[in-house]
Protein backbone atom coordinates (compact mmCIF):
# COMPACT_ATOMS: atom_id res chain seq x y z
CA UNK A 1 0.00 0.00 0.00
CA UNK A 2 1.36 3.72 -0.58
CA UNK A 3 3.26 5.30 2.36
CA UNK A 4 3.01 8.82 3.14
CA UNK A 5 3.81 11.46 5.49
CA UNK A 6 1.38 13.06 7.84
CA UNK A 7 0.94 14.17 11.12
CA UNK A 8 -0.06 11.91 13.95
CA UNK A 9 -1.28 11.76 17.00
CA UNK A 10 -0.09 8.77 19.01
CA UNK A 11 -1.72 9.56 22.91
CA UNK A 12 -4.18 11.84 24.75
CA UNK A 13 -0.79 13.48 25.65
CA UNK A 14 2.23 13.69 23.18
CA UNK A 15 2.41 15.75 21.26
CA UNK A 16 1.68 14.97 17.95
CA UNK A 17 4.78 13.87 15.31
CA UNK A 18 5.38 13.78 11.67
CA UNK A 19 5.62 10.15 10.78
CA UNK A 20 4.23 7.82 7.42
CA UNK A 21 1.24 6.07 7.29
CA UNK A 22 -0.34 3.72 4.68
CA UNK A 23 -3.33 4.38 2.33
CA UNK A 24 -5.50 2.01 0.84
CA UNK A 25 -4.97 0.53 -2.62
CA UNK A 26 -7.13 2.48 -5.36
CA UNK A 27 -10.60 0.61 -5.57
CA UNK A 28 -12.73 0.93 -9.05
CA UNK A 29 -14.34 3.77 -7.46
CA UNK A 30 -12.07 5.30 -5.64
CA UNK A 31 -10.04 8.82 -6.64
CA UNK A 32 -6.36 9.53 -5.20
CA UNK A 33 -6.12 13.23 -4.01
CA UNK A 34 -3.00 14.84 -3.42
CA UNK A 35 -3.82 17.07 -0.65
CA UNK A 36 -2.45 20.78 -0.97
CA UNK A 37 -4.39 22.38 2.56
CA UNK A 38 -5.31 20.80 5.27
CA UNK A 39 -8.03 23.21 7.99
CA UNK A 40 -7.81 22.57 12.06
CA UNK A 41 -11.41 22.36 13.54
CA UNK A 42 -11.64 21.77 17.10
CA UNK A 43 -12.74 17.93 16.73
CA UNK A 44 -9.32 17.52 15.31
CA UNK A 45 -8.27 18.71 18.92
CA UNK A 46 -10.77 16.92 20.91
CA UNK A 47 -10.28 13.85 18.90
CA UNK A 48 -6.08 13.97 19.50
CA UNK A 49 -6.46 14.49 23.07
CA UNK A 50 -9.05 11.79 23.33
CA UNK A 51 -11.67 14.56 24.93
CA UNK A 52 -14.37 13.12 23.52
CA UNK A 53 -13.08 9.39 24.54
CA UNK A 54 -13.03 6.53 21.67
CA UNK A 55 -9.94 7.97 20.10
CA UNK A 56 -8.21 4.66 18.61
CA UNK A 57 -4.39 5.47 18.27
CA UNK A 58 -2.27 6.01 16.26
CA UNK A 59 -4.48 8.67 14.68
CA UNK A 60 -4.23 11.04 11.47
CA UNK A 61 -6.55 14.03 12.50
CA UNK A 62 -8.52 16.71 9.60
CA UNK A 63 -11.55 16.75 7.94
CA UNK A 64 -11.46 20.06 5.98
CA UNK A 65 -9.57 18.43 3.21
CA UNK A 66 -8.75 20.71 -0.45
CA UNK A 67 -6.46 19.24 -3.27
CA UNK A 68 -6.08 18.31 -6.22
CA UNK A 69 -7.26 15.08 -8.01
CA UNK A 70 -4.21 12.71 -8.52
CA UNK A 71 -5.69 9.32 -9.96
CA UNK A 72 -8.90 7.57 -10.40
CA UNK A 73 -10.04 4.24 -10.16
CA UNK A 74 -11.35 2.71 -13.85
CA UNK A 75 -15.34 3.34 -13.17
CA UNK A 76 -14.71 6.64 -11.59
CA UNK A 77 -17.20 9.21 -13.91
CA UNK A 78 -17.66 12.34 -11.34
CA UNK A 79 -13.77 13.11 -11.12
CA UNK A 80 -11.04 13.67 -13.32
CA UNK A 81 -7.28 13.71 -13.01
CA UNK A 82 -6.27 17.99 -12.15
CA UNK A 83 -9.65 19.07 -10.46
CA UNK A 84 -10.12 20.93 -7.39
CA UNK A 85 -11.58 18.39 -5.15
CA UNK A 86 -12.37 18.40 -1.27
CA UNK A 87 -13.51 16.05 1.48
CA UNK A 88 -15.41 16.83 4.23
CA UNK A 89 -15.86 14.91 7.87
CA UNK A 90 -17.17 11.54 6.43
CA UNK A 91 -16.29 9.71 3.46
CA UNK A 92 -18.66 6.46 3.38
CA UNK A 93 -22.14 5.51 3.92
CA UNK A 94 -24.52 2.57 3.83
CA UNK A 95 -26.38 4.57 0.42
CA UNK A 96 -29.53 2.11 1.72
CA UNK A 97 -31.30 3.62 4.22
CA UNK A 98 -33.51 6.65 4.38
CA UNK A 99 -31.13 9.28 5.74
CA UNK A 100 -28.70 8.55 2.69
CA UNK A 101 -31.55 8.54 0.30
CA UNK A 102 -32.38 11.85 1.81
CA UNK A 103 -29.29 13.24 1.14
CA UNK A 104 -28.55 13.41 4.97
CA UNK A 105 -25.75 11.12 4.96
CA UNK A 106 -24.30 12.06 7.91
CA UNK A 107 -27.22 10.65 9.62
CA UNK A 108 -26.39 7.45 7.97
CA UNK A 109 -28.30 4.66 9.88
CA UNK A 110 -25.63 2.08 9.99
CA UNK A 111 -23.13 4.69 11.40
CA UNK A 112 -21.55 7.15 8.91
CA UNK A 113 -17.93 6.60 8.34
CA UNK A 114 -16.32 9.26 9.50
CA UNK A 115 -12.63 10.68 7.59
CA UNK A 116 -10.83 9.86 10.32
CA UNK A 117 -10.91 7.85 13.81
CA UNK A 118 -14.06 5.87 12.54
CA UNK A 119 -14.23 2.16 11.41
CA UNK A 120 -15.01 1.51 7.47
CA UNK A 121 -17.59 -1.47 6.71
CA UNK A 122 -14.57 -3.39 5.80
CA UNK A 123 -12.82 -3.39 9.78
CA UNK A 124 -9.96 -0.63 9.41
CA UNK A 125 -9.88 2.61 10.79
CA UNK A 126 -9.69 5.79 8.65
CA UNK A 127 -6.90 8.48 8.78
CA UNK A 128 -8.00 12.40 7.59
CA UNK A 129 -6.25 15.07 6.22
CA UNK A 130 -3.00 16.22 7.97
CA UNK A 131 -1.10 13.79 5.65
CA UNK A 132 -0.12 14.29 1.73
CA UNK A 133 -2.98 12.10 -0.15
CA UNK A 134 -5.62 10.53 0.52
CA UNK A 135 -7.51 7.75 -1.00
CA UNK A 136 -11.44 8.12 -1.41
CA UNK A 137 -14.81 6.85 -2.90
CA UNK A 138 -15.62 8.90 -5.29
CA UNK A 139 -19.59 10.23 -3.96
CA UNK A 140 -17.70 11.23 -1.09
CA UNK A 141 -15.77 13.48 -3.05
CA UNK A 142 -16.68 17.26 -3.65
CA UNK A 143 -15.92 19.78 -6.36
CA UNK A 144 -14.17 23.30 -4.96
CA UNK A 145 -15.20 25.73 -7.47
CA UNK A 146 -12.48 27.64 -8.93
CA UNK A 147 -14.02 31.20 -7.93
CA UNK A 148 -12.47 29.43 -4.32
CA UNK A 149 -8.72 29.08 -3.59
CA UNK A 150 -7.97 26.13 -1.92
CA UNK A 151 -6.55 27.41 1.19
CA UNK A 152 -9.61 29.21 2.05
CA UNK A 153 -12.00 26.64 0.67
CA UNK A 154 -10.21 23.61 3.15
CA UNK A 155 -12.54 25.32 6.42
CA UNK A 156 -15.84 25.39 4.55
CA UNK A 157 -15.61 21.65 4.26
CA UNK A 158 -16.62 21.33 7.96
CA UNK A 159 -17.28 25.29 9.13
CA UNK A 160 -18.57 25.95 6.18
CA UNK A 161 -21.64 23.33 5.80
CA UNK A 162 -21.94 23.07 9.76
CA UNK A 163 -23.25 26.75 9.74
CA UNK A 164 -25.01 26.35 5.79
CA UNK A 165 -26.79 23.43 6.97
CA UNK A 166 -28.99 25.29 9.61
CA UNK A 167 -29.43 29.00 8.06
CA UNK A 168 -30.94 26.65 5.14
CA UNK A 169 -33.16 24.33 6.97
CA UNK A 170 -34.33 26.78 9.39
CA UNK A 171 -34.95 29.38 6.48
CA UNK A 172 -32.31 32.28 6.93
CA UNK A 173 -33.08 35.12 4.44
CA UNK A 174 -34.61 38.29 3.78
CA UNK A 175 -37.18 39.53 6.86
CA UNK A 176 -35.00 37.37 8.95
CA UNK A 177 -33.62 38.06 11.65
CA UNK A 178 -30.62 35.81 13.00
CA UNK A 179 -28.09 35.63 15.89
CA UNK A 180 -25.08 33.93 16.07
CA UNK A 181 -23.38 33.31 19.45
CA UNK A 182 -19.89 33.46 19.05
CA UNK A 183 -17.44 34.66 16.25
CA UNK A 184 -14.87 31.88 16.27
CA UNK A 185 -13.34 29.43 13.56
CA UNK A 186 -17.27 28.80 13.03
CA UNK A 187 -19.60 31.93 13.67
CA UNK A 188 -17.40 34.39 11.43
CA UNK A 189 -18.62 31.64 8.37
CA UNK A 190 -22.09 32.03 9.32
CA UNK A 191 -21.80 35.24 9.76
CA UNK A 192 -20.66 35.57 5.73
CA UNK A 193 -23.39 33.28 4.89
CA UNK A 194 -26.37 34.37 6.68
CA UNK A 195 -25.37 37.95 5.57
CA UNK A 196 -25.30 36.35 1.88
CA UNK A 197 -28.71 35.04 2.01
CA UNK A 198 -30.21 38.41 3.06
CA UNK A 199 -30.78 37.71 7.21
CA UNK A 200 -30.31 40.66 9.22
CA UNK A 201 -27.70 39.31 11.33
CA UNK A 202 -26.69 40.12 14.99
CA UNK A 203 -23.31 38.83 16.89
CA UNK A 204 -23.61 38.09 20.01
CA UNK A 205 -20.18 37.27 21.95
CA UNK A 206 -18.08 37.80 24.97
CA UNK A 207 -16.94 41.00 24.08
CA UNK A 208 -16.82 43.79 21.38
CA UNK A 209 -13.22 42.60 20.23
CA UNK A 210 -14.22 41.33 17.25
CA UNK A 211 -16.98 43.88 16.44
CA UNK A 212 -14.80 45.57 13.80
CA UNK A 213 -14.67 42.10 11.73
CA UNK A 214 -17.94 41.00 12.05
CA UNK A 215 -19.50 44.31 10.58
CA UNK A 216 -17.32 43.62 8.08
CA UNK A 217 -17.87 40.32 7.58
CA UNK A 218 -21.81 41.64 6.77
CA UNK A 219 -22.94 41.68 10.73
CA UNK A 220 -25.64 44.51 11.11
CA UNK A 221 -25.43 44.73 14.59
CA UNK A 222 -22.87 43.23 17.37
CA UNK A 223 -23.51 42.94 21.25
CA UNK A 224 -21.21 42.01 23.86
CA UNK A 225 -23.16 39.45 26.56
CA UNK A 226 -20.19 39.43 29.18
CA UNK A 227 -21.93 40.30 32.30
CA UNK A 228 -24.99 41.90 30.44
CA UNK A 229 -27.97 41.08 31.81
CA UNK A 230 -29.65 44.17 30.61
CA UNK A 231 -28.89 43.43 27.34
CA UNK A 232 -30.94 39.86 27.00
CA UNK A 233 -33.80 42.21 28.59
CA UNK A 234 -33.66 44.31 25.47
CA UNK A 235 -33.56 42.10 22.85
CA UNK A 236 -36.08 39.38 24.14
CA UNK A 237 -38.18 37.91 21.73
CA UNK A 238 -36.83 39.39 18.45
CA UNK A 239 -35.02 36.34 16.55
CA UNK A 240 -36.29 33.69 14.20
CA UNK A 241 -33.37 31.71 14.61
CA UNK A 242 -30.07 31.70 17.00
CA UNK A 243 -27.15 29.14 16.04
CA UNK A 244 -25.10 28.70 19.01
CA UNK A 245 -21.34 27.60 17.85
CA UNK A 246 -19.53 27.90 21.04
CA UNK A 247 -18.84 25.19 22.71
CA UNK A 248 -19.20 26.71 26.71
CA UNK A 249 -22.22 25.82 28.87
CA UNK A 250 -24.06 29.01 28.78
CA UNK A 251 -27.11 30.09 30.18
CA UNK A 252 -29.70 28.49 27.56
CA UNK A 253 -32.99 29.80 29.23
CA UNK A 254 -31.18 33.47 28.70
CA UNK A 255 -30.75 32.99 25.22
CA UNK A 256 -33.75 30.94 24.08
CA UNK A 257 -35.61 34.32 26.06
CA UNK A 258 -34.23 36.42 23.00
CA UNK A 259 -36.64 34.12 20.53
CA UNK A 260 -39.69 35.25 18.56
CA UNK A 261 -43.05 33.25 18.56
CA UNK A 262 -41.53 30.02 16.42
CA UNK A 263 -37.99 30.73 16.88
CA UNK A 264 -35.33 28.30 17.32
CA UNK A 265 -32.02 28.15 19.00
CA UNK A 266 -29.84 25.80 17.08
CA UNK A 267 -27.33 23.75 19.39
CA UNK A 268 -23.88 23.44 16.47
CA UNK A 269 -21.25 23.83 19.63
CA UNK A 270 -20.50 20.46 21.63
CA UNK A 271 -20.28 21.58 25.36
CA UNK A 272 -18.28 19.08 28.16
CA UNK A 273 -21.53 19.14 30.21
CA UNK A 274 -24.77 18.24 29.46
CA UNK A 275 -27.55 21.27 28.34
CA UNK A 276 -29.79 22.44 30.94
CA UNK A 277 -33.11 24.29 29.51
CA UNK A 278 -36.37 25.27 31.86
CA UNK A 279 -39.28 24.14 30.26
CA UNK A 280 -41.23 27.29 30.22
CA UNK A 281 -38.37 29.09 28.40
CA UNK A 282 -39.13 26.96 25.64
CA UNK A 283 -43.16 26.99 26.39
CA UNK A 284 -43.24 30.67 26.21
CA UNK A 285 -43.51 31.50 22.49
CA UNK A 286 -43.75 28.23 21.27
CA UNK A 287 -39.94 27.92 21.06
CA UNK A 288 -37.51 25.20 20.37
CA UNK A 289 -33.68 23.88 20.92
CA UNK A 290 -32.47 21.87 18.37
CA UNK A 291 -29.41 20.61 16.86
CA UNK A 292 -27.40 19.91 14.12
CA UNK A 293 -24.56 18.33 12.68
CA UNK A 294 -22.54 19.60 9.24
CA UNK A 295 -24.67 18.39 5.95
CA UNK A 296 -24.91 15.35 3.27
CA UNK A 297 -22.82 15.16 0.55
CA UNK A 298 -25.04 17.51 -1.78
CA UNK A 299 -25.74 20.12 0.78
CA UNK A 300 -22.15 20.38 1.12
CA UNK A 301 -21.58 20.96 -2.95
CA UNK A 302 -24.16 23.30 -2.76
CA UNK A 303 -22.55 25.44 0.37
CA UNK A 304 -19.52 25.39 -1.92
CA UNK A 305 -21.14 26.83 -4.99
CA UNK A 306 -22.76 29.35 -3.10
CA UNK A 307 -19.71 30.46 -1.61
CA UNK A 308 -17.75 30.77 -4.66
CA UNK A 309 -21.08 32.70 -6.31
CA UNK A 310 -20.70 35.05 -3.27
CA UNK A 311 -17.42 35.23 -2.79
CA UNK A 312 -17.31 33.42 0.60
CA UNK A 313 -13.80 32.40 2.00
CA UNK A 314 -12.91 31.18 5.67
CA UNK A 315 -10.60 33.97 7.18
CA UNK A 316 -7.51 31.75 7.70
CA UNK A 317 -3.59 31.97 9.03
CA UNK A 318 -1.68 28.94 7.62
CA UNK A 319 0.90 26.65 9.09
CA UNK A 320 3.85 24.41 8.49
CA UNK A 321 2.99 20.39 9.53
CA UNK A 322 5.55 21.31 12.15
CA UNK A 323 3.37 24.31 14.12
CA UNK A 324 -0.01 22.04 14.50
CA UNK A 325 1.09 21.54 18.17
CA UNK A 326 1.41 24.98 18.88
CA UNK A 327 -1.55 25.82 16.33
CA UNK A 328 -3.72 23.13 18.86
CA UNK A 329 -2.76 25.29 22.17
CA UNK A 330 -3.09 28.47 20.27
CA UNK A 331 -6.71 27.61 19.19
CA UNK A 332 -7.74 26.62 22.33
CA UNK A 333 -6.74 29.85 23.77
CA UNK A 334 -8.99 31.36 21.08
CA UNK A 335 -5.23 32.79 19.60
CA UNK A 336 -6.42 32.99 15.58
CA UNK A 337 -8.23 34.89 12.97
CA UNK A 338 -10.06 32.45 12.35
CA UNK A 339 -9.19 29.10 11.23
CA UNK A 340 -5.82 27.67 11.29
CA UNK A 341 -5.19 25.54 8.25
CA UNK A 342 -1.72 23.63 7.08
CA UNK A 343 0.17 23.37 4.18
CA UNK A 344 0.89 19.80 3.45
CA UNK A 345 3.62 20.83 1.05
CA UNK A 346 5.79 21.14 4.22
CA UNK A 347 5.26 17.24 5.25
CA UNK A 348 7.17 16.51 1.72
CA UNK A 349 10.69 17.25 3.72
CA UNK A 350 9.62 16.29 6.63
Amino acid sequence: MPTVNAVIATSATDPLTISTIERRELGPKDVRIDIKFAGICHSDIHTARNEWKGTKYPVVPGHEIAGVVAEVGSEVTLHNVGDRVGVGCFVDSCGECAPCKNGDEQYCEKGVVQTYNSKTYEGEFTHGGYSQSVVVTEKFVLKIPEGIELDVAAPLLCAGITLYAPLKKWGAGPGKKVAIIGMGGLGHVGVKIAHALGAEVTVLSQTTSKEEDGKRFGADHYYATKDNKQLFKDLAGQFDLILNTVSVNLPLDDYIGLLAIDGALVELGVPENPLQVAAFALLTNRRSLSGSMVGGIALTQEMLDFCAEHEIAAEIETISADQVNEAYDRAVSSDVRYRFVIDTATLASA
